[in-house]
């Protein structure tokens, strides 16, 4: 077991084991997190075996995060409980606002307890995206379109995960719910003013922001407010959310292969964009913590050769601090506001 500092990049790996190529990615000093998808799923002892591969790779061991929100966007089905999508809750609540919290509840306590049982130290959830449009990446995953109720509903989802022993990652900041398109295979535009983006979208992180540890950035482009979307943007990772909020928390990039960011990062030169290190640069003077590159282990490569990093114990510490709270699976972290 090798020991260095936890990274600023994380990857994904090729299937239901480690391959040499992984073990090799894996162990370079810029890496810190491995992200699963349904691919690397075959049974509850399989992932289990793969997780624990990864973690004897390095110490402090890299962290290891998954996509587990329930309904359409659930990457480790078979043997794990099938969880319903956060519009169900919202849908409850329109006809029993005392159970519609206590089911919430619930499904995070499974969702992450679940999680923790195979190694798993968090799920990129819950999605605090507040719906304004019909929106076909959001959708069902939007726990209510008023951010009064959807607030309430977060509330008790967080407690839930908390409950378990498991940080919440809020997503997309500061919100995807106001575009139509899909930004893993298009660059969306919000053209709403900031007031309106504060009073809608934002109500949520105001209001558990302190309830939260992560965050992860929206692909999208809030015009009116800044010439960058959000995982390239001072403005909205330093002003918005870490000044103006009070967000101490860790700050994710959402994947950098996607559309929405290869769009938003092209170069002066017509149809050309510029490369993922500039990209990952982008995003981390900006104010990301970690960035994720997922699905592509050439772009992967390509990074991991041209970051500019230097590893260091305090973003290592911080990164870590997001394992910690598994140590006591019983214990509730719910801090209030």
């Amino acid at each position: 077991m090798q020991r260095m500092p936890l990274g600023p990049v994380m990857l994904d790996v090729a299937g239901l084991e480690l391959t040499k190529e992984d073990k090799q990615r894996l162990l370079h000093p810029s890496v810190g997190a491995v992200i699963l998808f349904a691919r690397n799923y075959q049974s509850r002892k399989q992932v289990s075996a793969l997780i624990d591969d990864i973690k004897r790779l390095r110490a402090p061991a890299l962290l290891v995060a998954v996509d587990q929100e329930g309904g359409r966007v659930q990457r480790f089905k078979d043997e794990f409980t099938v969880l319903p999508a956060t519009q169900h809750f919202g849908e409850l609540w329109q006809q029993d606002k005392h159970t519609a919290p206590m089911q919430a509840f619930e499904s995070a306590v499974t969702m992450a307890r679940e999680l923790i049982e195979v190694g798993v130290d968090f799920s990129f959830a819950p999605v605090f995206d507040v719906t304004s449009k019909d929106s076909e990446v959001i959708g069902d995953r939007c726990f209510h379109p008023d951010p009064n109720v959807a607030t309430e509903l977060l509330a008790a989802y967080i407690d839930g995960m908390h409950s378990a022993g498991m940080v919440a990652i809020a997503k997309h900041f500061p919100g995807h719910g106001g575009v139509s398109g899909d930004s893993h295979h298009c660059l969306p535009e919000d053209a709403r003013c900031l007031d309106d983006i504060q009073q809608h979208d934002l109500t949520p992180y105001k209001a558990l922001v302190n309830d939260i540890e992560g965050v992860m950035t929206a692909h999208v482009l809030f015009s009116s407010c800044d010439a960058d979307i959000p995982t390239y943007s001072a403005y909205w990772l330093q002003q918005i959310l870490r000044s103006e909020l009070g967000f101490e928390g860790i700050i994710f990039s959402d994947d950098l292969s996607m559309q929405g960011a290869i769009d938003a990062n092209q170069t002066e030169q017509e149809g050309q964009s510029s490369s993922i290190v500039e990209s990952a640069q982008r995003a981390i003077y900006a104010g990301c913590d970690m960035v994720l590159v997922c699905n592509r282990p050439d772009l992967a490569d390509e990074l991991l050769n041209g970051l500019e990093f230097e590893p260091n114990e305090t973003l290592s510490g911080r990164l870590a601090r997001l394992a910690c709270i598994n140590t006591e699976p019983n214990a509730s972290t719910h801090t209030g506001k």
